[in-house]
């Protein structure tokens, strides 16, 4: 825990310190009361803490915008290349919804309801090998390597090279302390897997299969003038990085953290093992205290005020949805961990025009998980002293949490 006791010292927020990576949730606690709008003078950004300005600035993307970045690595770099890499999530609209509406329809929840047999039949294969054991790793083992098999094999990468992604995306998301970009493996690792995505895009454009990426290449789009054009090799290639990406990490961390929370809180997870139909609130409730994504990173284009704050234009600003879900301006109790809590807007998965995509995918991934975690092993405790926690961009949660039976 982070020692935010330090007489007269004024509260300061570094997204790339140990502190942070480890915990920073009573620093969260401070900044809402002392700095709630926060401008950081080392790295040039503005910050926004409290849930009611988190959630006004994601609904307007006319002021805070995504065609800079998503990151501070990103929001710090040449705007023009960043459009050039024409990702979804770096659009604001309206080209933002033209391009979303092209892959939207394989997220209703209908499309990804008729996806939970092969869901769970993945889940399955990777936690019923340890249904004798005493032990096993509730993330290396389990929740790192069955979501990018889902969604690589939605996408149509071939098996065999699935966990290529998610080793490629570890290294793009570390980052040391201090140290604002990638490393040089972790550059190496975004350079490679979007020259690996446009190789797929360009083959699938020859010969097609009943997967993400041949439709993509079949699809047309309106670019705004009226004139319908085929999706470009390189934006299928920027489709599938991202979806990739998001489709593998935010899920890992959701399901590696439902495991430590469950050994914190047994009369919580009692009530899971014996009400299945209590595992939905569950996901929605780990999503809440301790979400995936801890902020997103968007850029100031004009002046705007925020709990008595003006926010300029012409700064990166990241709006810290960690601190907002455990706003005590918003929740009851938001350091109590209660699966079956009445259910409020839910913003863990992103809010507006940017809300996650693949939502449903992720909810029903971590619920068909938890469900076969908590029918495999009934009652289990975490070696928290052995647990390692990952040190990425924005995205929060552990690499290793070693998981044993209890009697």
């Amino acid at each position: 825990m982070i020692d935010v006791a330090r007489e007269g010292a004024p509260a300061e927020f570094d997204p790339f310190s140990g502190e942070y990576f480890d915990d920073p949730y009573d620093l969260y606690r401070r900044m809402r009361d002392e700095s709630p709008v926060y401008f950081n003078e080392q790295y040039g950004f503005w910050a926004l803490f409290r849930y009611d300005d988190v959630c006004a600035a994601h609904k307007d993307w006319q002021t805070f915008s995504s065609s800079h970045g998503v990151d501070l690595s990103t929001l710090s770099s040449d705007a023009d290349m960043i459009r050039s890499l024409r990702m979804i999530i770096m659009m604001d609209p309206p080209e933002h919804d033209r391009m979303r509406a092209l892959v939207s329809r394989v997220f209703t929840p209908r499309a990804v309801g008729a996806l939970e047999p092969m869901v769970r039949e993945v889940i399955r294969s990777y936690l019923a090998p340890f249904d004798g054991a005493e032990s096993f790793d509730a993330v290396a083992d389990f929740s790192a390597p069955f979501p990018v098999e889902i969604i690589s094999r939605m996408l149509g990468v071939p098996e065999g090279e699935r966990q290529q992604i998610r080793h490629w995306l570890d290294l793009m998301l570390h980052r040391e302390p201090g140290q604002i970009d990638p490393t040089p493996e972790g550059a190496t690792a975004g350079l490679e897997t979007g020259l690996y995505f446009l190789e797929l895009a360009q083959e699938r454009r020859r010969r097609p299969a009943d997967d993400m990426i041949s439709r993509l290449t079949q699809v047309e789009v309106d670019r705004g003038d009226g004139q319908m054009t085929r999706l470009e090799d390189t934006e299928i290639a920027g489709f599938a990085s991202l979806l990739g990406g998001a489709g593998a990490e935010t899920v890992t961390k959701l399901v590696g953290n439902a495991a430590v929370l469950f050994h914190r809180f047994p009369d919580q997870y009692a009530k899971v093992v014996a009400d299945p139909g209590k595992v939905p609130g569950a996901v929605e409730e780990i999503l809440r205290y301790y979400p995936p994504s801890q902020y997103q990173g968007r850029f100031s284009v004009r002046d705007s005020v925020y709990s008595g704050v003006t926010v300029p234009a012409g700064h990166p600003t990241i709006l810290v949805t960690g601190s907002a879900t455990r706003d005590e301006r918003f929740y009851d109790e938001p350091e109590a961990f209660v699966v079956d809590r009445t259910p409020s807007l839910a913003i863990g998965f992103g809010y507006g025009v940017h809300s996650c995509l693949g939502a449903a995918l992720a909810r029903m991934e971590s619920r068909i998980a938890i469900e076969e975690l908590a029918r495999r092993w009934p009652r289990f405790e975490v070696d928290e002293a052995r647990c390692a926690r990952v040190q990425m961009s924005n995205v929060a949660g552990y690499s290793s949490v070693p998981v044993q039976r209890a009697g």
